[in-house]
Formats: C-alpha cells, sequence, structure tokens
C-alpha cells in the first residue's frame, strides 16, 4: 500500500494537478488521468483488503491534485471492490482482473434503486435476467466507463444489483447534466426502457441497506473527497491552525470507522465537509478580490468544496452539517 500512496501523490503532483484548472474548464476531463491512476495500478485499490483508511487517504490525495478526476475514479473503487468481495465465480473471474488492471472501468447508477423513498428504476424478472424501466438520476463519467453497477428495485423491494454496459442503445439514453463543479466529470441522466440484463452480469439480488444512510465505508470515502480539498486549500494557504484540524478530522473519520452505532462517522463526514467549505473560504479570503475570476485554484476549490458536502447526503449527515454551517436543528 505505501507504493500505491506514492504513486497517488506523485500522479497527482506531476500529472493531475498541473492540468486541473484546464480540465475544470472542459466538458470531460482527459482519458491520461484515468491512464496514469491505471497504470499505476490504482484502479486495483480496494479490491485486496488494503485497510480503509489507506484507501480513503489514496483517494483524498488524488482529490487534492484533481477532484473531478477523483469523483470518476471513485465510482470504480467502489465497482471493483464488489466484484472482488464475491466468492469466486464465473462473474468474478471474467471481470475483476480486466477491472483492476483498469482495461474494463466502471462507475455508478444506483441513485435510482438502493437509496430510501420510492425508487425511479424498477427491475422486473425475465427469463434469464432482469428487465430495467425508469431512471438513474446520476451516472459518473460517461465516456470513460465501460459499465456500471447498477441498483433496481424489485416489485417486492429488493434491490437488484448488476453490471450493466455504459453505452447508449438497447434500452438506454443519456442527458448530460450541467454541474457547478466536477462538470468535466462528465455526469448524466440515465434512462432505462426494457433494457434486459443477463444473469450472469447480477452481483445480487438483496434488501436495501438498513440503515440506508449508514454504510460507513462509503461514508469514509466521501469524508475523504471533502479532505482532499482541505488538504489543497491548505497547501495553498501555508502552515495554519487548519493544519493540525485537518490531521484531527482525518484521524477522527478513521476512528469512527470503529463505532458501530454510526454516530461517529456521521459527525466526521459532516466535519469534513465544513471544513473543506472553511478552507476554501479562508484561501479566498487570504488571495483577495481577484479569486472571484473563474479559473483560479480558490474558486475552483469553493465550487468543489460545496459540491463534495452534499454529495451522497443522507438524512443524519445533513442534519449534522446544517447544525455545523448554523443553521440549527431541522424543523
Amino acid at each position: 500500500m505505501p507504493d500505491l500512496l506514492a504513486a497517488a501523490r506523485r500522479i497527482a503532483a506531476d500529472v493531475l494537478a498541473p492540468a486541473a484548472a484546464r480540465t475544470d474548464a472542459s466538458a470531460t476531463l482527459p482519458t491520461a488521468n484515468l491512464d496514469a491512476l491505471a497504470d499505476a495500478g490504482l484502479y486495483a485499490l480496494g479490491t485486496s483488503g488494503e485497510p480503509l483508511p489507506e484507501v480513503a487517504l489514496a483517494a483524498e490525495i488524488v482529490t487534492a491534485g484533481c477532484a473531478a478526476t477523483a469523483f470518476v475514479w471513485m465510482q470504480h473503487i467502489g465497482a471493483a471492490g464488489a466484484v472482488a468481495g464475491r466468492e469466486p465465480d464465473a462473474l468474478r473471474d471474467a471481470w475483476l482482473e480486466p477491472m483492476r488492471r483498469g482495461e474494463r472501468r466502471a462507475g455508478a447508477a444506483f441513485t435510482g434503486g438502493a437509496l430510501p423513498g420510492p425508487a425511479s428504476l424498477h427491475a422486473t424478472r425475465v427469463d434469464g435476467g432482469w428487465r430495467l424501466d425508469g431512471v438513474a438520476p446520476w451516472i459518473t463519467g460517461w465516456g470513460h466507463i465501460d459499465i456500471m453497477r447498477t441498483a433496481a428495485r424489485t416489485p417486492d423491494d429488493r434491490v437488484v444489483w448488476a453490471l450493466v454496459d455504459a453505452r447508449e442503445g438497447d434500452g438506454l439514453t443519456v442527458e448530460r447534466l450541467r454541474l457547478f463543479a466536477l462538470d468535466a466529470s462528465a455526469t448524466v441522466r440515465g434512462r432505462f426502457e426494457g433494457l434486459v440484463v443477463d444473469d450472469a452480469r447480477v452481483l445480487e439480488v438483496a434488501p436495501p441497506p438498513t440503515p440506508p444512510w449508514l454504510v460507513p465505508g462509503t461514508a469514509r470515502v466521501h469524508a475523504a473527497l471533502s479532505l482532499g480539498v482541505a488538504a489543497r486549500c491548505c497547501a495553498a494557504i501555508g502552515p495554519s491552525p487548519l493544519d493540525d484540524e485537518l490531521a484531527a478530522t482525518r484521524e477522527a473519520a478513521d476512528a469512527a470507522l470503529a463505532d458501530p452505532g454510526g454516530a461517529a462517522i456521521v459527525e466526521a463526514r459532516a466535519a469534513s465537509a465544513e471544513l473543506a467549505i472553511r478552507a476554501a473560504a479562508a484561501l479566498m479570503a487570504i488571495e483577495g478580490a481577484r479569486t472571484v475570476v473563474a479559473g483560479g485554484l480558490p474558486e475552483r476549490s469553493a465550487r468543489e468544496a460545496h459540491a463534495l458536502a452534499v454529495f451522497g447526503l443522507r438524512a443524519p449527515i445533513r442534519a449534522a452539517l446544517r447544525e455545523r454551517l448554523g443553521a440549527g436543528a431541522a424543523p
């Protein structure tokens, strides 16, 4: 793992950060950014039992270099981890090693079926597989991914998790979304109309997560993305009390993984988001009025800090962040 962290630091410093402003202004990030991560073995991260704090630290490092690149890459890490977690079978044998090498790259399309509340993407059993109909509101990395880890809800309220080809046609159309930050991640909305996914591509059919907001590993990685923006701002500011706060917030996020009740990871996620917002605001205050001109590191970091604060937000985390930002408890 130290070699992967060293590789992440090298790529963030030498490849991602120098081009980050151009990437931010582009319609889509350079494929070379993702190729560099794949060539260094970072597409295999999280598939060989690496400790989650180290996976999160790698995500933080890459985010500090280029948040849009990290945003696309981390979708793959989640999907590859799901494939790696299976008992050896035909699906795992066919997909895991190409995913680990970055030859097959994955995105995520699970917000339509796995989140609390009414589903927007539905799965109906058909001969040899499942028919998908409805909408996946968020699919990141379009044009850079080969497959999507997709979640759709069955009539009896189970979730079908499957690997679906990331290409239009045969029952799938996409609409590009314009994001105020991380737009180079090429995020789309997907509409499924009678797309059939074969049983051979199904990862599992299971009840929704319970409680649906508490997947500690996911919340820790989301915190890492915010901490990456905070770390970038701290580096630009120079030595300050924010450095100690960054280290303490990271340590608390790691320690929160041991809390079985989940309250600690909720607070850690909110604390990380708040810190990124404050660090970006501090950098803008230090740099002054010139930061209102689009394209600079402070302005980009401020947009990314706010976008990552609400990414993957669930009700308890939203409430904790609201409190930290001074809005009080929800009515």
